[in-house]
């Protein structure tokens, strides 16, 4: 018989891992707590022009990454590619900004791409991220970063390096995106296939481009900086004084744009070096009213948890693992007694797990030292 296999880019999270799942979801839960941030939890599935209008049609993630099918209804609906454009979407349907004032919504879950498996990377993955909405403040900026690095430096990832950048307004990026064309189209035979597609369609992403030739030419291309406005560069001035003041490290990459259509203004990304970029966001001021809602300035991020874990993993072994207390029983009367014991225990709070093999006090005595649990309580007919 053939052994069903799980769908390629997807994997099981098994029980040793589970740990690492958990102490991560509930740091951020509750270090964001504290900064009065509300978890949401929006569907897994959404209609297919959510994404195409909220990401972008000539982004790598709707042309290409998407997982978009047609249901019974024939409607095209798409699994999420990622968290943003939901959460905007439930704020408008839901009328959120009518509350008023800034909603701070964090959120936690899977996300879906088409995209060549890796370490740290799946088709299925996940994504912990936070959107705070209804507010243009410059220290909406830096504390959207600051929750992101303290939750990074609570699980223990203390040599995260921070890059930032100023996109500006839309005005700046058409500036910059015509300086950027002029330059590399005398090149554009020697630019690899993505980049000369990209050229017409989307040409800041080819900044990301991995090729090195592509790299080379690069070198002497402009930067978004020199498009910036005056107003642009002094709120980008204002973002690097205050992570300065948070005593938060951080370096400039001229280059960073992230990969979605919607970012303006402060984009940043949190890089390790094992897997590249760990998680990263920007200001997204312009897609509350892309998408159908009123003007509504607003920030956010999403860390990848598969990349984060793997990177724990390395660190630290897995958290809340061990129990406090091991059972070992022989013969009927002190196997009743132990499920008794059991019980009380574990309603005291204490992690307790019960050898219920009936196997010779040696065999359990073995697994009981392998538990790590910190006592062993020994019950037999005697």
């Amino acid at each position: 018989m053939v052994v069903i296999q799980a769908i390629r880019g997807t994997r099981d999270i098994l029980p040793g891992e589970v740990g690492y799942w958990q102490f991560v979801e509930q740091t951020a839960r509750e270090i964001l707590g504290r900064a009065a941030c509300l978890e949401i939890r929006t569907p897994i599935f959404e209609p297919t022009e959510l994404f195409e209008r909220g990401i972008g049609e000539a982004t790598d993630v709707v042309g290409k990454e998407m997982y978009s099918f047609m249901d019974k209804g024939d409607r095209s609906l798409t699994l999420r590619p990622e968290g943003t454009a939901g959460v905007v979407r439930s704020y408008i349907g839901n009328k959120l900004h009518g509350v008023g004032g800034l909603q701070r919504l964090w959120y936690v879950g899977p996300m879906f791409r088409y995209e060549r498996p890796q370490a740290g990377r799946q088709r299925q993955f996940h994504q912990l991220g936070l959107e705070m909405l209804g507010t243009a403040a410059v220290r909406a900026d830096a504390e959207a970063i600051a929750l992101a690095m303290d939750i990074l430096a609570a699980v223990g990832l203390v040599d995260i390096r921070l890059e930032v950048n100023s996109l500006g307004t839309k005005e700046d990026r058409v500036s910059y995106r015509a300086a950027l064309v002029d330059y590399l189209t005398p090149y554009k035979e020697e630019l690899d296939p993505d980049s000369q597609d990209r050229l017409t369609r989307n040409p800041l992403r080819i900044l990301d481009s991995k090729v090195e030739r592509t790299q080379e030419i690069l070198q002497a291309a402009p930067l978004l900086g020199t498009s910036l406005s005056v107003e642009s560069q002094q709120r980008f001035d204002r973002v690097l004084s205050l992570l300065t003041d948070l005593g938060i490290q951080y370096e400039i990459n001229p280059k960073l744009v992230r990969g979605l259509d919607y970012y303006s203004h402060t984009a940043f990304e949190f890089q390790s070096v094992r897997f590249g970029a760990v998680g990263g966001g920007g200001r997204y001021d312009g897609l509350v009213q892309e998408l159908g809602g009123p003007e509504t300035p607003a920030i956010g991020w999403a860390i990848g948890l598969e990349r984060l874990i793997g990177l724990l993993q390395e660190l630290r072994s897995a958290p809340g693992s061990a129990m406090d207390v091991y059972i070992v029983s022989r013969g009927e009367k002190a196997e009743a007694q132990a499920l008794g014991i059991a019980q009380k225990l574990r309603s005291t709070g204490l992690k307790v797990e019960m050898d219920l093999s009936g196997s010779a006090f040696n065999k359990q005595f073995g697994r009981a030292d392998r538990s790590g649990a910190r006592v062993c309580v020994i019950l037999g007919g005697e």
